[in-house]
């Protein structure tokens, strides 16, 4: 909340005093060796008057050159040369952005003070500036300390005059704007320290050494002005990448809803499936990539049921006419997931998860380790979760049945053997139905996932801590009785 009027009144008063004040003390101590030489005043002042073309506009502030002009103004003349410089830069500045008066009395105000007041500082402190001669090289670097000294003044006194007129003409507190400026600070201190170190080159040098230091600047600027527009170039890329990754992730949830409120278990089954095949993956020592490709099939892979009519996806028994649409499922939703760039070994999991160890499963038949190891745990998972939960369409069993079935179902043929009895081991572990609460919005955590797959991913594809399956070959299409978690697929 900004301040009452009348406070507004008496600060706009106290900075014309105070600039008012500034004015006549630089006029009054202004000594006429401060002026020369004659070029080096005349240069620093259109630099200043310059300034607002070198500067280039950033996320947390402004990069110029009216700093370094300043301190140069400090170090190399004196306090009226500096606070002239500190008007000009503020006038130049001012008048381009087409500021309101008030704002063009604080940028005067705070410029022009914390200059002249740096400016006699030095002079206070060195007896005879231009008498130090490129010979006395450690007086050069005394003088070049007592100069930067002088800049960290200029800055405080610039940031505070800066911010009292925030808390009077906003009402922002001083903390908050602390924890602006923050960020701008290196910034800050890098142009003084170039300013300094060019004031130490003069004294050595001479003014070649200011003349090489403006085609260093434009140099600068331009390679400043290349960069931000790249990085901008670069933010608005990753802006649209996130916004067609949450499109495309965001139609797979919506399907995925649909298909909930079409059949209500459908949300509560992926997430349950997901959670318990990420911890089977742990189990297994997968790695994090392994891990969020497990977690992300199980959440999706029942999406391939939304093509079903209600017939189907409603039926205790499939009809036989009905079964090759059953079948087509895993293609359908591996289709729909594989569209997502990245979810390659997603959609691989998905489009799998039907097969069996023995070669009887479909949609390719694949026979053993041929099955991706996220497919292979998919199924098991899917399984325990369908004969378990209580909220499906037959008498759930109990979780020591449904381990006993899992079992009875590897020795068949069904299942990796060893995957089921790590799987147990999981269940025993952490409780038979700790995965059954899971809920699918939670476990999705879409905006993480939007994030992580807008990021630029490099060329090498990361290498797994855990061995991968070989590549599944193609095989013709099978047919066959349903076995054990197919029977009540609507849940499977």
């Amino acid at each position: 909340m900004s301040a009452p009027k009348l406070t507004k009144y008496l600060f706009w008063m106290a900075e014309v005093l105070l600039l008012a004040s500034t004015v006549g003390m630089a006029v009054w101590l202004s000594r006429p060796g401060e002026w020369r030489p004659l070029l080096l005043v005349v240069l620093l002042l259109a630099f200043a008057l310059l300034g607002e073309r070198f500067s280039v506009d950033v996320s947390d502030g402004q990069l110029g050159v009216s700093t370094i002009v300043i301190v140069l103004a400090i170090g190399l003349l004196g306090p009226g040369p500096a606070a002239a410089c500190g008007v000009a830069a503020m006038i130049s500045t001012s008048a381009a952005r087409r500021l309101p008066p008030v704002h063009w009395l604080n940028n005067l105000t705070a410029f022009a003070v914390p200059a002249f007041t740096g400016g006699l500082l030095v002079r206070a402190l060195v007896s005879n500036v231009h008498g130090v001669h490129s010979q006395q090289l450690a007086q050069s670097v005394v003088f070049g300390l007592l100069v930067f000294g002088a800049f960290i003044v200029f800055i405080g006194l610039n940031f505070l005059l800066n911010e009292l007129e925030a808390c009077v003409e906003e009402g922002r507190s001083l903390p908050r704007q602390v924890r602006e400026y923050l960020p701008l600070l290196p910034a800050e201190l890098a142009a003084g320290a170039l300013a300094t170190t060019l004031v130490v080159a003069y004294l050595s040098i001479g003014l070649p050494a200011l003349f090489a230091a403006i085609v260093l600047l434009l140099i600068f600027r331009h390679l400043t002005v290349a960069l931000l527009r790249s990085e901008d170039r670069a933010e608005q890329l990753q802006a649209r990448s996130r916004q067609l990754v949450g499109l495309q992730l965001g139609v797979l949830r919506t399907l995925v809803r649909a298909l909930g409120m079409r059949n209500k278990t459908s949300g509560r089954h992926a997430a349950a499936v997901a959670r318990y095949a990420r911890d089977l993956a742990i189990e297994l020592g997968c790695d994090e990539d392994e891990l969020d490709m497990i977690h992300a099939a199980g959440l999706l892979h029942e999406i391939g049921k939304f093509t079903w009519p209600d017939r189907v996806l409603h039926a205790e028994v499939i009809e036989d006419e009905d079964l090759a649409l059953v079948k087509n499922h895993p293609q359908e939703g591996a289709i729909l997931v594989g569209a997502l760039d990245g979810y390659g070994p997603v959609a691989d999991a998905i489009l799998y998860h039907r097969e069996r160890v023995d070669g009887g499963g479909y949609p390719a038949g694949l026979i053993g380790k041929e099955i991706p190891l996220g497919s292979r745990i998919l199924a098991i998972c899917s399984t325990y979760d369908t004969i378990t939960a209580p909220d499906g369409y037959r008498s759930p069993m109990t979780p020591d049945e449904a381990m006993d079935e899992l079992r009875h179902s590897a020795k068949n043929g069904q299942f990796d053997s060893e995957l089921v009895e790590s799987f147990i081991a999981v269940l025993e572990r952490e409780g038979p139905t700790f995965a059954q609460d899971a809920d699918f919005e939670t476990e999705l955590e879409f905006e993480r996932r939007v994030r992580e797959m807008a990021e630029p991913r490099s060329a090498d594809p990361p290498r797994s801590s855990h061995a991968s399956s070989p590549k599944p070959r193609p095989r013709s299409l099978r047919s066959g009785a349903l076995d054990l978690g197919q029977r009540a697929l609507h849940k499977g």
